[in-house]
């Protein structure tokens, strides 16, 4: 009430902008303080009269979407560039084109068909063997052509892989892996020098070409989050509202994280869906218009370029033109629940195999370990058959039907041998998964969204093909009727695209925003309905096991101070609705309180030498409340860990409040304080506390009784208890 009567009474005093030091790495950044520091800067402009002001006000009001337009057109040329380079390095495995060393087999043999021989393709033996047609070749040729191409493969996917690793080791670690977990982490409020670097969005665009390139089982996709990311901090940083107020640089980073997921999918709706549903944590109806337009300008970008020259946005694109059948609806269950299944067993696995890393002899030796795994996956990916395709490509072909073959493609498509089929369709799925565990989590650029999908798509069509193979056999049972006159009743290619969606979800548990993307995958509603059954029970599989999808598993794994999404289920939990805050709640017998005014440098810097606390309420009286907030209390000198024991603001010397006539006479704190912190009383139940920090962004919250401080409630205090 005394603030909204000085507004009142004094309309023409600007809001005062508290000082604030730079934050520190691993600290939490103060929400309330650059939101009251943007408000005040927005007061100063409206205090500009005339047509100077209006000028000013305009541009600041368009410097907002300038930087959303062109994070959305660099994440749509990275996204392009990405493609293109990686698809030459991976056809460059397998020979080079005599036409022109830079271009792929694709577009070095478009004149002939896809599969048909290409004499302008020189492959590596060639240059020993000659390069005819292998069809009219002898045995002993062939057998000698085969070794020299599998030792040609072996050494460029062992090459690519070897100069990621190298790369991101030496100048950016934070390059390695997928990603997503550390940006859900910084859109929540984190801070980590470096992460959203230059040279980690420069290592991270090369070392994903290059990791992509070298056929292991990886993808580009929750990656290219990363790197849209890092668009977003170095392009807003050119902004002077940008530049010095991290939550506004949050905002953005929300619409360039939907960018990043609509460059990858071909799906701008599905990627402000996964900006919304997965990492950020603070999304405003502002930040939604914003995603909004970066995700359209990304895929515009995108679809510009076109850098598969097919006008498709990705290399999986189809179109559904028949509908699903009732007697399937049990069936898209069952994928469900293997979905859900598999992705709780990867994650157990894959954790498992990621804690090994960093505590065994494998954290020595990061780039050896990159290069065994790369010599394992190209011996396996070298010989024919399923393994050898791209994952672009193997989802491609699993998801179109037969008929849009022009071959047997690799025998799947076999109606006389379908056990056959079903058969290596499996052990594809489980070479895959067996692969894509081992490569998650190398020191190089990782994504987990095209693996996972490439092992449900093969289960899928799978399942698709034995589900064909009982309705050609039993056409006339009754589950069949609405198949009367149709050859095609049961369309396998969609089965492919129902069990990847499993398969995602059960590793991911995306709900929503994999449903849309899905949707736009395919081009049309026809197996909509079907996809959202079928990731719900993924989901609902997978929760049953354990809870949260690989990326809030890594990031418990990494000990990052960040709320998980599903606090809201902490109120379902017996007794937490009544539980009060009083039980978690630092008292105030282990705080440091500090008086307002008569400070100096030298007594400032005493206390921080005999104390042990990362942060001191100032108080006057002990009854007008503030808190500094340049000062972190949510992170201590180390990482604020849920594992980690009960935090502390004093562990020893004097508690309580600090005498005034202890302190010698000097300057006042007023300038760096928030003097309208957040309090509640002590009865306040807990489930209330997580509701407050996890939707307005506190750092710490006040505990008070009739207005007389009694102690304090910080982030660290909540993970700290929802852990045990």
């Amino acid at each position: 009430q005394p603030l909204l009567q000085t507004h009142a009474t004094r309309p023409s005093r600007a809001p005062r902008a508290m000082h604030r030091l730079v934050y520190s790495d691993y600290s939490t950044i103060d929400w309330v303080h650059d939101q009251a520091r943007d408000l005040a800067r927005s007061y100063r402009l409206i205090q500009i009269p005339g047509l100077v002001g209006r000028v000013l006000r305009l541009l600041d009001a368009c410097q907002s979407w300038i930087v959303v337009i062109a994070v959305g057109l660099a994440t749509g040329g990275l996204a392009a560039f990405i493609d293109i380079i990686s698809e030459w390095l991976s056809d460059l495995k397998d020979g080079r084109c005599g036409a022109g060393f830079y271009l792929n087999r694709k577009f070095c043999c478009w004149h002939v068909g896809q599969d048909a021989f290409c004499p302008e393709w020189i492959p590596w033996a060639a240059f020993l063997v000659g390069n005819d047609d292998p069809h009219r070749q002898g045995t002993v040729r062939r057998g000698v052509t085969w070794v020299f191409h599998t030792l040609f493969y072996v050494l460029f996917s062992v090459l690519f892989a070897f100069v990621a690793a190298v790369l991101v080791k030496r100048y950016a670690r934070y390059a390695a892996g997928s990603g997503i977990a550390e940006v859900k982490t910084v859109l929540g409020g984190f801070v980590i020098r470096g992460y959203l670097g230059t040279w980690t969005l420069v290592i991270k665009t090369v070392g994903l070409c290059l990791s992509v390139g070298s056929g292991l089982a990886l993808g580009k996709e929750g990656p290219l989050v990363h790197v849209a990311c890092c668009a977003s901090k170095l392009l807003s940083s050119l902004f002077p509202p940008f530049r010095a107020n991290d939550a506004r640089q949050r905002e953005i980073m929300s619409a360039a994280a939907a960018a990043g997921m609509s460059a990858a999918f071909g799906a701008p709706m599905g990627g402000i869906l996964f900006s919304l549903e997965e990492v950020s944590s603070y999304f405003p109806y502002k930040t939604m218009w914003r995603s909004f337009v970066c995700a359209m300008v990304a895929a515009l970008t995108l679809q510009l370029i076109n850098p598969f020259r097919t006008g498709k946005l990705v290399l999986f694109q189809v179109a559904y033109t028949r509908d699903w059948r009732h007697f399937e609806l049990p069936v898209f269950i069952l994928l469900g629940v293997l979905g859900g299944v598999y992705g709780a067993q990867f994650n157990t696995y894959h954790l498992w195999l990621a804690r090994y890393r960093r505590k065994g002899w494998l954290a020595q030796f990061p780039v050896y370990e990159t290069v065994a795994v790369a010599i394992l996956s190209a011996l396996i990916s070298s010989g024919s058959g399923l393994t050898q395709l791209s994952l672009g490509d193997l989802l491609g072909n699993l998801f179109q039907e037969c008929s849009e073959h022009s071959t047997d493609f690799y025998g799947v498509c076999d109606a006389n041998h379908r056990f056959r089929s079903i058969v290596l369709l499996l052990m594809a799925a489980a070479i895959k998964a067996m692969l894509t565990t081992v490569t998650y989590g190398l020191s190089i650029p990782a994504g987990i969204f095209l693996p996972s999908m490439a092992v449900g798509a093969c289960a899928g069509r799978a399942v698709g093909i034995l589900v064909q193979a009982f309705y050609e056999t039993f056409p006339t049972l009754s589950i069949f009727s609405g198949c009367t006159g149709d050859t095609q009743c049961v369309t396998p290619g969609a089965y492919a695209m129902v069990g990847a969606a499993a398969a995602l979800a059960g590793v991911t548990r995306m709900t929503v925003s994999l449903t849309v993307i899905m949707f736009e995958l395919t081009g049309g509603l026809a197996f909509v309905l079907p996809t959202m059954v079928t990731v719900m029970v993924a989901k609902w599989v997978g929760d049953w096991y354990d809870k949260g999808g690989i990326y809030d598993q890594y990031i418990a794994l990494n000990q990052f101070p960040i709320l998980p999404a599903d606090t809201l289920n902490y109120t379902h939990a017996p007794g937490a609705r009544i539980m009060a805050v009083s039980h978690l709640m630092c008292p105030m017998s282990e705080l440091y309180v500090i008086p307002e005014f008569g400070w100096t440098v030298a007594y400032l810097r005493q206390l921080l030498d005999v104390t042990t606390v990362s942060g001191f309420p100032v108080a006057k009286n002990l009854l007008s409340l503030a808190t500094p907030p340049g000062a972190d209390m949510t992170a201590g000198p180390t990482h604020a860990t849920p594992s980690s024991a009960r935090p502390r603001h004093a562990r020893h010397g004097q508690r309580g409040a600090m005498a005034p006539h202890h302190v010698p006479t000097g300057f006042n704190l007023r300038p760096w304080m928030q003097a309208t912190p957040m309090t509640v009383d002590p009865t306040f139940p807990i489930s209330g506390c997580l509701t407050f920090f996890k939707a307005i962004g506190l750092r710490v919250l006040f505990v008070t009784r009739r207005g007389r401080l009694v102690g304090l409630v910080t982030k660290k205090d909540l993970l700290h208890h929802l852990h045990v």
